[in-house]
């Protein structure tokens, strides 16, 4: 009986209650209700209102007195949640009201001009923006910095390990050009979020419910106030536009796949079966049963959380697809998506970061996994190089893999002999083509694997996070 005692009481003074007769269902309250979520945009709602309290002077609907209260009051409520102690009440229905209502009880009825000529939709589109432009995570670019993935390619670039495609040996690779791989992809994600907040950085405020704001605000004067790039074209647009939480959210699922493939690779070279590395303790995590085992949960809790973020996507993809234009109450989802999905990236990207920075590889393991089958490749360049077309070449190397098979032998235990019953351009000199450090030093091409092209990745790595760090 309680809530409902509560809820008769509200409606006097409720926002929107001079059409309305009677209470509101409580359980569509609690459904309605969106505090306990928005309350993280208290400061930026509140750098808003004072914004929009200068555009209401400037425009004459408030006095200088008047303005200097609400600004008062404002600083005061900023102050009080800075320190944890704003109350919020029941009837808070989100962070809109919770601060107006406390703005009232601070000054009085004054407070009740703020909102002139500005809407909840317009207010809370403002707010949405403001939160991926500047908490969206700045760590992606430390996750493939100096700390973790910029130094470790450098340090161990002499070791050498298999490639593998479809998780079979394929070719003799370094350490630091796998390393890489997924430095330069992390690096894409870090282009991609700089870019999307080029885009989000358009302010929304004054475009009222969706007609406008009816008092000539001055927006270039609220631009300037939020330190906004630009102005919305069209307030229709404005008030419903969530291109970039959708934007925000596919670049963070894309991430997040590219850390879960990483994460997928460590695992799998971390196994007893590989023993390729070995993850630090801080990052794993023992067995209720089993007193051996070293599971490496960081990684597994990466890989998962890649399904999290994208679950994130595609509700709001699906929110967003049946909407007619304009604001529906459907648009209250996209802050609970950015919010979680701000933190999932923050957590999960520290966590990449000290995994990679304190795993130790085993050289000695990388090197015996290196079986002389996976120079194949190189003994049908060998014949290229003699003159034989690529594709006859191959042929006569796989001749040789089966050769050897049948023989119960390695490619590289073949005789010369054997070799030439192959092909008669093989000769002596075939037996340099069974080293893993003259194969790796063929791939001299940009990207490739040989020591002069890992060095000068690594350096156009270097100026391309440092681009970066200058444009954030």
């Amino acid at each position: 009986m309680l809530i409902w005692v509560l809820l008769a009481t509200w409606f006097g003074d409720k926002m929107m209650g001079g059409r309305f007769v009677g209470s509101t269902d409580p359980i569509m309250e609690m459904l309605s209700a969106s505090i306990t979520i928005d309350q993280r945009l208290a400061e930026v709602d509140i750098q808003g209102s004072m914004a929009y309290a200068k555009a209401l002077e400037k425009a004459g609907i408030l006095s200088k007195t008047e303005l200097e209260k609400i600004l008062s009051g404002l600083e005061k409520i900023s102050e009080e949640w800075s320190k944890g102690v704003f109350v919020v009440t029941q009837t808070d229905e989100d962070i809109h009201t919770a601060n107006e209502r406390r703005l009232k009880e601070l000054i009085g009825d004054i407070a009740g001009k703020l909102h002139t000529g500005r809407s909840r939709n317009d207010q809370v589109c403002t707010e949405s923006f403001f939160f991926p432009l500047y908490s969206s995570p700045t760590s992606v670019q430390e996750t493939s910095d100096q700390n973790s993935f910029g130094s470790l390619p450098e340090e161990e670039i002499d070791v050498i390990l298999p490639g593998y495609t479809h998780l079979q040996k394929a070719q003799p690779i370094r350490w630091s050009q796998f390393l890489l791989s997924h430095a330069v992809a992390l690096t894409r994600d870090s282009e991609r979020l700089g870019e999307a907040k080029r885009r989000i950085n358009v302010l929304p405020l004054g475009s009222g419910a969706l007609a406008g704001n009816p008092l000539e605000i001055d927006r270039e004067l609220l631009r300037s106030e939020l330190d906004f790039a630009s102005i919305s074209l069209n307030s229709m647009d404005a008030v419903s536009e969530r291109d970039f939480v959708v934007e925000f959210l596919s670049v963070a699922t894309l991430l997040m796949i590219h850390l879960s493939k990483m994460a997928e690779d460590l695992i799998i070279y971390s196994t007893s079966e590989f023993g390729f590395l070995t993850l630090s303790d801080t990052y794993c995590a023992g067995s209720s049963v089993m007193p051996q085992k070293k599971n490496p949960d960081s990684l597994e809790l990466i890989r998962s959380k890649a399904g999290r973020v994208f679950g994130r996507l595609a509700a709001i993809l699906m929110v967003l697809k049946g909407l007619p234009s304009t604001y529906n109450k459907d648009l209250q989802e996209d802050k609970e998506a950015v919010f979680d999905v701000v933190d999932t990236l923050n957590a999960v990207l520290q966590v990449a970061t000290g995994v990679i920075s304190t795993l130790q590889i085993n050289k000695e393991n990388m090197e015996k996994a290196l079986s002389p089958e996976i120079l194949s490749s190189d003994l049908a360049l060998y014949l290229v190089h003699k003159g034989m077309p690529f594709r006859q070449a191959h042929t006569a190397s796989g001749k040789a893999v089966h050769l050897a098979e049948s023989k119960g032998t390695t490619i590289n235990n073949l005789s010369l002999e054997d070799l030439k019953s192959i092909s008669p351009l093989f000769g002596s000199d075939v037996s340099q083509v069974f080293n893993v450090v003259n194969s790796v030093e063929q791939y001299t091409a940009m990207g490739g694997t040989a020591k002069s092209s890992v060095t000068a990745q690594i350096e156009q790595l270097r100026e391309l996070l440092k681009k970066l760090k200058e444009q954030a």
